[in-house]
C-alpha cells in the first residue's frame, strides 16, 4: 500500500497549513485544515494520526478520496478548497473537516488561502490511480 505524509507547519485562525508527500508517485503539495479545536465536528480538523483512505463518489465534489476510521468524525474528504478558516472568528471556510490541497499558498483578499486546489487534486487523483492508500498524518 502507498504511503502519503501529510505534515503540518502552521496553524492561525486562518487554518491549519501543511504539505503533502506521496515518494512512490511523485508528488507534493500544499494543503490546508480547519485550526485544531479538540476535534469538534465540523469546526476542527482531525487529529493526528494514521489513516487508510479509498476512493467514494461525493454528490457534491464527484470521485474523492475518504479518510475512513476517524475517531468521532464521519465524511473527511480531500478535495479541492481555498479558505480553512475559524467563522466564529470571521474568517471564511469551505471545509467542515475536509482536507484540501493547493499547488501555492497565498491570500484571497484579507485571508490565507491556498491556491490551485482543484489542479493539484486532479493531479494527485491521476497520480494514485484512485488507489487505496496510507495517509500519515503529523
Amino acid at each position: 500500500m502507498k504511503l502519503a505524509y501529510l505534515t503540518h507547519t502552521d496553524q492561525s485562525d486562518h487554518g491549519t497549513f501543511g504539505v503533502l508527500a506521496c515518494p512512490a508517485v511523485g508528488f507534493s503539495c500544499f494543503t490546508l485544515e480547519l485550526p485544531w479545536r479538540e476535534n469538534q465536528v465540523r469546526i476542527s480538523r482531525i487529529p493526528d494520526g494514521e489513516y487508510i483512505v479509498r476512493v467514494r463518489k461525493s454528490p457534491r465534489f464527484g470521485i474523492v478520496f475518504h479518510l475512513t476510521d476517524v475517531k468521532g468524525r464521519t465524511y473527511i474528504l480531500i478535495h479541492s478548497l481555498n479558505f480553512a478558516g475559524d467563522v466564529f472568528k470571521g474568517w471564511k471556510t469551505h471545509s467542515e473537516g475536509c482536507i484540501g490541497f493547493g499547488k501555492s499558498r497565498g491570500w484571497i483578499g484579507d485571508q490565507r488561502a491556498i491556491l490551485n486546489s482543484r489542479l493539484a487534486v486532479t493531479e494527485f487523483q491521476r497520480k494514485m490511480k484512485n488507489e487505496t492508500f496510507k495517509l500519515i498524518i503529523r
